[in-house]
């Protein structure tokens, strides 16, 4: 096995501390979830397991079986890619992590708990691989999250699986598509307080359909994001000029299911909207706003446009009940160029301006 550096410091890094110069070190998500905590947006506290203590967790033994794995993988026959995933993954999640680390991220998630007054406080896991947010790639939403997971134990557990999430069918093909080297993916993972989410979503500071960054586009439902996420529920979906910030198109969705905390049973469990919520806006006007002007300052931050995450936390009140839970820059529209809006058109008054210069132009002087 590696030998881990003895600085915990360097393992285990609160969010606060994170930022884009260290993305090799936190993962993406970590880094730019730093990037916009040391900026004041509002991100749920927590922190960052870094990408070395993966490297060090993969003993020499569980890395020559891994190669040999991949080695033999054929990205085009699916029950081959399959049945690699899920043995890679079986691999990776029976190591133990070594006591140094446990000790590390137990006391990391105690101080969590403790800094909100709360015995096991429910966090999301989440993986935060080094190349997710990428600019020029689309490797994100390839590894896994995990949420309200309460106890040390259990966050530990949700760590290695995130490890092992670095290893998915999708990630292993995509890798391989790009000619992205497997033993160049490095994961760290991110422990963030649980969001008990009233409503929550996905937006993007253009237009996605179209590229027009004059406008956001805000996708919202019921409960967790993560029916947005995952594409399991149409969302309402409202469209908001960039400059004014007037609300220009509202979009009402029949939204049929949403993922919720059970506290009786403590854990998420995805339920059927209740009818009388249906047909009935996720986001008010002044919340609408409000989550366009976070955006726009979080686009002007990062200075590329942004696809963003974000949810309402039903504890608070609206429209200060916001929190951005994730950031990267928007892969599609990102590297063309912005489309033109609108089309330029000569003026009768630029006709006369050129018509005037012709005029008092000295006429060309004649040759001896």
């Amino acid at each position: 096995m590696t030998s881990p550096s003895n600085d915990a410091g360097a393992w285990i890094r609160p969010l606060s501390e994170c930022s884009l110069a260290l993305l090799a070190q936190v993962g993406g998500k970590n880094a730019r979830l730093g990037e916009l905590t040391r900026a004041a947006f509002p991100v749920p506290a927590g922190f960052a397991v870094a990408t070395d203590v993966y490297a060090a967790f993969l003993d020499q033994p569980a890395r020559q079986a891994l190669d040999r794995l991949l080695a033999r993988v054929v990205v085009d026959d699916l029950a081959s890619l399959t049945n690699t995933s899920r043995e890679i993954r079986r691999l990776i999640e029976s190591i133990e992590i070594p006591r140094t680390f446990e000790v590390a991220i137990s006391d990391a998630y105690a101080r969590l708990s403790s800094d909100f007054g709360v015995a096991n406080l429910p966090v999301a896991v989440r993986s935060s691989a080094t190349a997710e947010c990428l600019a020029h790639s689309s490797f994100a939403g390839q590894q896994e999250t995990y949420l309200w997971v309460r106890g040390a134990d259990n966050v530990l557990g949700r760590i290695r699986k995130c490890w092992s999430s670095l290893f998915t069918p999708q990630a292993i093909a995509y890798r391989q598509k790009v000619r992205f080297p497997h033993e160049n993916a490095l994961i760290g993972v991110g422990i963030q307080k649980m969001v008990d989410a009233r409503s929550a979503g996905v937006l993007f500071t253009l237009n996605p359909a179209n590229g027009d960054r004059s406008k956001i586009v805000i996708e919202a439902n019921w409960g967790l994001g993560e029916s947005v996420v995952t594409g399991e529920a149409t969302p309402d979906r409202y469209v908001v000029d960039k400059v004014t910030l007037e609300v220009i198109e509202r979009h009402l969705a029949s939204k049929q299911v949403e993922y919720t905390i059970d506290h009786e049973k403590d854990r998420v469990c995805r339920v059927s909207v209740h009818a009388d919520k249906r047909h009935t806006a996720c986001l008010d006007t002044d919340e609408i706003v409000a989550l366009a002007r976070i955006a726009k300052r979080i686009e002007q931050h990062f200075g590329v446009p942004q696809d963003i995450e974000w949810a309402s936390d039903r504890h608070r009140s609206r429209p200060d009940d916001l929190v951005i839970l994730q950031s990267r820059p928007e892969t599609v529209w990102n590297k063309q160029k912005p489309p033109q809006i609108m089309e330029v058109q000569p003026s009768a008054v630029g006709y006369v301006l050129h018509g005037i210069a012709r005029k008092v132009q000295p006429p060309p002087m004649s040759k001896p």
